[in-house]
């Protein structure tokens, strides 16, 4: 099910970064006294009222011709394209700023619900310092103080008001839904088209020049399928610059829908940090993950350069060992007709169920071989464990202690795991919960 998105805006040095670390509950973005820190558009996850919902921190607005405040108002404007609901995040000791209101204004125009936020709200005497804020036209505006956590629990309840219902999900359990990730310019779109066989998404050598992300159902040799090209760097002809940020939330959005997700990489160009940054979005999310290497074609190849490439690719994504890598040529469809059994593959495995009994006696036939961690003396205990969930596959220990399950004792358990049951393709994520006695 796709969440809901809400957008942090304001002007530079209003405190949406810190306002952005509280409702998610880490450091995600960089909080510095200083106006203009926050460049980019920072996203993430958060939770409230048992709903989960996409965050983004912006870049603040201010209208002037210097380059870096440009960019953060194309930043912003970018967000408030994409989001559902926003924040208007105002600094309560400054008051009403010519800034404000400029970005009130462009607020007014996008005809999405606006909650009023007013920071540095430090403690009840400071209170009086909202009313000037009526004067914005952005309804009642709420006290907060990002930096002491006050109010937001009464800004959160008006954002969820405003978020839309949550739709009815249609489940079609027979087909596969599967997405392309990636940089831009990986050749996202030559491989939708060399999927599809036809000419589905324009395709250019411009990075981003996809205009939207379209959604394609087709079957094969009786499987259905669903393809969510996320290539889309443009909205309503409007030109985003610095594609590799303003992909990402597209990317999130298509990540929540599929049941597979492939990561596309450039073989020309080889892996870059934003490959790793696109690919651990599907990790975190618990997708089933195919790595492509696209461009296979363009390369001079000797008996050694595919092993190499693979060595590489490992050594870059150690989070993704799981997923199984397939070199391919949208250009000459070189081993393209792999990739379908290799999805079906790993649609399997992200829903595979494994009996309870059978698995006990895999986690306690390792138990044996390597014994439980101690701590201070006490030594890990598994009573017994179960699969609790699918997509992706979770299974719950019951031990005397969650805390003593360390994360180098979960590995070993999810490789043995792994080497009785497969699970290619698919995260797996083992839970300790405490025993009732």
């Amino acid at each position: 099910m796709q969440k809901p998105v809400l957008a942090i805006v304001g002007r530079p040095n209003v405190g949406k970064s810190t306002i952005f670390n509280r409702i998610v509950g880490d450091r995600v973005s960089i909080v510095e006294d200083m106006p203009g820190v926050t460049r980019d558009r920072i996203y993430s996850s958060a939770e409230w009222l048992n709903r989960e919902f996409n965050i983004i921190d912006t870049g603040g607005i201010e209208i002037g011709d210097e380059p870096l405040l440009h960019l953060m108002r194309q930043q912003a404007e970018v967000a408030i394209d994409e989001a559902d609901v926003i924040v208007f995040l105002a600094d309560g000791k400054e008051g009403v700023t010519a800034a404000d209101e400029e970005v009130a204004k462009l607020l007014h125009r996008s005809k999405k619900p606006i909650v009023l936020g007013v920071n540095k709200i430090d403690n009840p005497e400071r209170k009086d310092l909202i009313y000037d804020f009526y004067s914005l036209g952005m309804g009642e505006p709420f006290p907060v103080s990002g930096s002491h956590g006050i109010g937001l629990g009464d800004l959160l309840d008006a954002v969820f008001s405003h978020f839309p219902e949550q739709p009815e999900e249609e489940e079609d359990d027979e087909t596969i839904r599967f997405c392309l990730i990636g940089r831009p310019n990986v050749g996202k779109s030559s491989l939708v088209n060399a999927i599809l066989g036809k000419e589905r998404v324009i395709v250019s050598d411009i990075a981003g020049t996809t205009r939207d992300a379209i959604d394609s159902e087709f079957t094969r040799e009786g499987q259905k399928y669903t393809i969510i090209d996320t290539a889309g760097m443009r909205k309503r002809g409007k030109v985003y610059e610095n594609t590799e940020k303003y992909s990402v939330l597209r990317a999130l959005k298509a990540i929540e829908r599929a049941d597979v997700v492939c990561v596309v990489l450039n073989a020309e160009e080889g892996i870059i940090e934003q490959d790793k940054k696109v690919a651990g979005f599907a990790h975190e999310a618990g997708k089933a993950v195919i790595i492509i290497v696209n461009k296979w074609d363009a390369v001079e190849k000797d008996d050694k350069t595919l092993r190499e490439f693979e060595q590489k690719i490992r050594d870059h994504f150690l989070y993704l060992s799981y997923a199984p890598i397939l070199f391919v040529s949208a250009k000459t469809k070189q081993r393209l007709h792999t990739l379908y059994p290799l999805i079906n593959q790993v649609a399997e495995n992200h829903s595979l169920r494994v009996q309870t009994n059978v698995l006990n006696d895999v986690i306690m036939d390792a138990v044996a071989m390597n014994p439980t961690p101690t701590d201070n003396g006490k030594r890990l205990k598994i009573n017994y464990a179960t699969q609790v969930a699918i997509k992706p596959p979770t299974i719950a220990l019951f031990v005397n202690d969650p805390e003593l399950l360390h994360f180098s004792y979960r590995r070993f358990l999810e490789n043995k795991v792994r080497e009785t049951f497969g699970f290619i393709g698919t995260p797996i994520r083992i839970v300790a919960r405490k025993k009732n006695d």
